[in-house]
Formats: structure tokens, sequence, C-alpha cells
């Protein structure tokens, strides 16, 4: 949902988006990528869904965070790409353990809930129109709910205490898996077959 440029700043655009994601849960999405929203909004929409939304530049409000790495280090290079890169290139710097470093601390900051502070979400709603998003939120939830929407807004729940990867689950599987779990909306085994089978 969103996109490259901010979007979701007025009431009926943040619905848009509302709807939109309801829409994508009804049709069977494990998971939605929020992306430059107020984070207002984001907030709003993840309180409204049941599977875990992650944000890219949408506030530390969704249940996971993701940055493109090269954005991130502020480079293209990876000290990974030394484990496959041809005899003949001649390597002129080390910059693995940079790399490494602030993945470790991006990640750090992430579980700490340090970011995406204030300063990195920058996508403003003016509260009128917040105001006004959140009367039509409540609305359009209520009408769902009326005609016997399926799906409903997921518990967050305690953080998912272990990080083992099950027989013959994927890295993939784990982290889809451990984010479902924080929504307690369905059982753990109905979760993870959800996960599996979309990503099958």
């Amino acid at each position: 949902l969103g996109g490259f440029r901010v979007q979701g700043r007025t009431a009926d655009k943040a619905t848009q988006l509302l709807r939109e994601a309801r829409a994508l849960e009804a049709a069977g999405a494990f998971a939605i990528v929020i992306e430059c929203v107020p984070a207002r909004v984001a907030q709003l929409v993840t309180e409204a869904v049941g599977i875990p939304t992650i944000g890219i530049g949408a506030g530390p409000h969704t249940d996971g965070q993701v940055l493109v790495y090269h954005d991130l280090l502020g480079m293209m290079q990876h000290h990974h790409h030394a484990k496959v890169a041809p005899k003949f290139c001649k390597q002129y710097a080390s910059v693995g353990e940079h790399i490494e470093a602030a993945l470790l601390e991006y990640t750090q900051e992430v579980k700490a809930e340090v970011f995406p502070g204030s300063d990195y979400s920058p996508y403003t709603m003016p509260q009128e129109q917040f105001e006004l998003f959140r009367e039509q939120a409540a609305a359009l939830l209520n009408e769902e709910h009326e005609r016997g929407y399926a799906g409903s807004p997921g518990d967050k729940g305690d953080p998912v205490s272990y990080t083992h990867l099950r027989a013959h689950e994927t890295p993939e599987h784990l982290v889809c898996r451990l984010l479902l779990e924080k929504k307690k909306n369905i059982t753990p085994h109905t979760r993870y077959h959800v996960v599996n089978k979309y990503l099958e």
C-alpha cells in the first residue's frame, strides 16, 4: 500500500488505503507492506487488519520494519559479494565490517523501538483530516462487521519468544510465522498453514 511518493494525507485517501488493506486481507494476503504514508494512518490500518503490516517510511506503529539495505548503507557493495567474486577481481577495500555494524545497529534500533522515531516519520496529516479519517474508518469497519466480514482487527499480543526454525521451515516461513503469531485472531496451527499456502 502506498508507494514511492507520500500517500494517504487526506481522509479520503487514507480511507482508500484502509479499504485496500482490508480487501487484501479478505483476498488471502498473508502480510501487507505500507510505504510512504503518515504514521497515524499506518497505525490505524495496522490495528484494523489481522495480518502483519511491514512499514517503510510509514512510522513506528507497523508490525515490522524494512529498508532497502542499499539505501540504508549508502552503497551498492556488500561483503557477501566477496564469496562469489571472480578471482580476477581486485579488492581495494574491506567494507564488510562496516556493513555488518550498520545492519546490526539498524536491527537493534528497530527492536528497541528507537527507529523509526519522529525524525524518520516525516509524513504528516492535518488533524481535521485525521479525525475525519477515524470517523470514516469506524464507519467502514462497522459496515463490514454488519455484513459478516471474515477478517478482524488483530491483537498484537506479547512478543514471540522463540526464533528457531521448525522442521522443513525456511527463514521466510519463520519471519511470517513469527509476525502472524503476534496477531491472535487465528490459532497458531492455522497461522502456520496460512503462511505455507502463500509461500509455496
